[in-house]
């Protein structure tokens, strides 16, 4: 992409700032932010926001590493977790509600939202499942836990395309800062 994609703006925020703030709107209880390359500016630009942060050491490593050092840094009273990924500002708090009131109603270990019955982020994930998720197949990440535990994944399907969407790219980045907010991103170098 070429500019370093969670303090990239969003609105008023920043990309980073938009996702935690998302999750708090959501009434999650308990927020990791899982920092690497640049980890300090992400800290400071963080420092009013009530989370925790766990360090990957590893910048370069496959997402289960990330997921893997998150997971470390929870209590034990979490119950359950979301997966949620810094290149997805776009996920909707209702979403996430969405999510959390499926698992309550049907008990399912692992929920995964759908648009248009293709699976996207975040994904919320029971507690139970805390050592896999410690020691998840790098090649295949979370979709070796879903493949291992067929009959505990619920697929909710929401009416949100954003789980499906991130910025990969300059090109996905302005597009998506379009659709949300109708004008061009002000970047300056």
């Amino acid at each position: 992409m070429g500019k370093f994609k969670p303090l990239l703006p969003f609105g008023n925020l920043s990309v980073v700032e938009t996702c935690v703030q998302t999750l708090i709107d959501s009434g999650v209880d308990e927020i990791v932010v899982v920092v690497s390359y640049r980890a300090d500016e992400v800290k400071e630009r963080l420092q009013n926001y009530d989370v925790r942060f766990a360090f990957n050491q590893k910048q370069k490593s496959e997402m289960s590493e990330s997921i893997a050092c998150g997971i470390r840094e929870l209590s034990n009273e979490t119950d359950a977790v979301f997966i949620t990924l810094v290149d997805q500002p776009a996920v909707q708090s209702k979403t996430i509600v969405q999510l959390k009131q499926a698992r309550d109603i049907t008990k399912k270990c692992l929920i995964l939202p759908t648009f248009q019955n293709r699976g996207g982020h975040p994904v919320l994930i029971d507690s139970s499942l805390k050592n896999e998720l410690l020691n998840l197949n790098s090649q295949k990440g979370l979709r070796s836990l879903f493949e291992k535990h067929p009959e505990e994944v619920l697929r909710v399907e929401v009416d949100s395309e954003f789980i499906r969407t991130d910025i990969d790219t300059w090109e996905d980045y302005r597009n998506l800062y379009l659709k949300i907010f109708n004008q061009e991103p002000l970047i300056y170098d």
